[in-house]
């Protein structure tokens, strides 16, 4: 069992929970993720790592209510527990294989939507740790929905908060903050964005136009977590990929965006998830038990 060290509501329907898992804790890295299951017979969800302390053997995970799985979990308190968590798993973000002397003569670009900003921030935060100050974009629809801001604050060079109804912060998409950093002679060096796929999609086709490098996480599409499911096949250059096992980070220049938000929505009905399994092949798994 894994117990609940702190359980906060962020804001309506966001959660954020530290539990205390050593082996996960003491190997853990930015960009990696873990899987829980509240009890023995609840289904298996794949998080993010939001944070961890080494020393205390917590991680933190952030989640919002998109089903019962999800629902279930938030009625959890501080001082229960979780009846599983296994993780380290998916690979580290790439920054962490960068030398620190090449990541100081980097401008670097984190760019977070709504729960996003939770797997951002353990990025920023690491570099911060190594003396690498980054920028950071943090949107959201509206102010309701922001989270993370002040710890966000802490560890970025510069942060720019807007929100779509322009009730904090800036107004209007995270794109245009892009648009108008590099207009004010910002030139950037690579840029990492996280976030709703939809998101992603068009700060990719963006940074492409700037000749910006772009990483993008996939973790929106994952289901089973281990490259079993399928869920998380996504198609990158010419080559077939599942984020939770070869990513969740790739080159956002090379994603087919319109075949995986495609591909999230047919996930979400047991039609669609037999009519990918008839069409994939091989390719697709089917071991997350949905299309039997």
């Amino acid at each position: 069992m894994y117990k609940i060290i702190e359980a906060t509501e962020l804001t309506t329907n966001i959660y954020k929970m530290v539990v205390h898992a050593p082996r996960v804790a003491k190997k853990c890295m930015p960009g990696q993720f873990l899987i829980v299951r509240t009890d023995a017979d609840s289904e298996r969800i794949p998080l993010t790592i939001c944070d961890y302390d080494r020393e205390a053997e917590t991680v933190t995970i952030v989640f919002q209510i998109v089903g019962g799985s999800t629902k279930l979990m938030a009625g959890l308190k501080t001082g229960d527990s979780f009846n599983d968590v296994v993780g380290p798993l998916g690979r580290a973000s790439e920054l962490c294989d960068e030398s620190v002397e090449s990541l100081k003569n980097k401008k670097i670009l984190f760019v977070a939507g709504g729960v996003g900003t939770a797997p951002v921030y353990p990025q920023v935060k690491w570099l911060k740790e190594q003396g690498v100050d980054a920028d950071v974009i943090i949107g959201s629809k509206t102010k309701d929905l922001l989270i993370l801001t002040e710890e966000m604050e802490k560890v970025a060079g510069n942060l720019y908060i807007t929100t779509d109804d322009g009730s904090y912060g800036r107004s209007g998409m995270v794109t245009k903050v892009i648009e108008d950093l590099v207009a004010e002679g910002n030139k950037y060096d690579v840029c990492i964005a996280i976030g709703p796929m939809i998101m992603m999609k068009f700060v990719a086709k963006l940074t492409k136009t700037l000749e910006i490098p772009t990483v993008v996480s996939m973790n929106p599409i994952m289901v089973d977590g281990t490259g079993m499911c399928g869920a998380c096949r996504v198609v990158v250059g010419d080559e077939v990929k599942f984020a939770c096992v070869d990513g969740p980070e790739f080159d956002g220049h090379l994603v087919d965006w319109d075949g995986a938000m495609k591909r999230q929505q047919l996930y979400k009905t047991e039609e669609g998830r037999l009519m990918l399994k008839a069409t994939e092949g091989d390719t697709h798994h089917g071991g997350c038990g949905n299309c039997q």
